[in-house]
């Protein structure tokens, strides 16, 4: 079992103190195929749950990646700018999009664990 929650839009994100990182699942960039560019946000700015915090375009599409919680984006991974490919390589990993300064630790509450987003993951194929 991980400390990673997903949302339905498959963004994940694992809660370290008061540091949220966030990225997309692996399903999310399998479904997306070969990802060439992803649009991160600036530091400081405030990201609530569900709003906008990214964009990632893919040989495939372009999508919008939400944040599963609120707060304040304190890093983003700059090595994406020049390898988006790592999204697709290590999506759980290295291929993090940002890191937040948690607003309020209860809206993990309302997101799935790994059994959870592996069963709704399931239904959707």
């Amino acid at each position: 079992m991980s400390e990673l929650k997903y949302t339905t839009q498959h963004e994940w994100v694992r809660v370290e103190g008061d540091v949220a990182t966030i990225g997309i699942s692996k399903y999310a960039a399998e479904q997306m195929g070969d990802v060439v560019f992803v649009e991160l946000p600036e530091a400081g700015r405030v990201i609530a749950q569900a709003g906008e915090i990214a964009v990632v375009e893919s040989v495939k599409a372009a999508s919008e990646v939400y944040g599963p919680v609120s707060g304040e984006v304190i890093e983003v991974n700059a090595a994406l700018e020049e390898e988006p490919a790592l999204v697709n390589e290590d999506a759980t990993g290295k291929g993090w999009f940002v890191k937040l300064k948690v607003k309020d630790a209860g809206e993990l509450d309302s997101l799935m664990d790994d059994e959870a987003y592996a069963s709704y993951v399931k239904g959707l194929q």
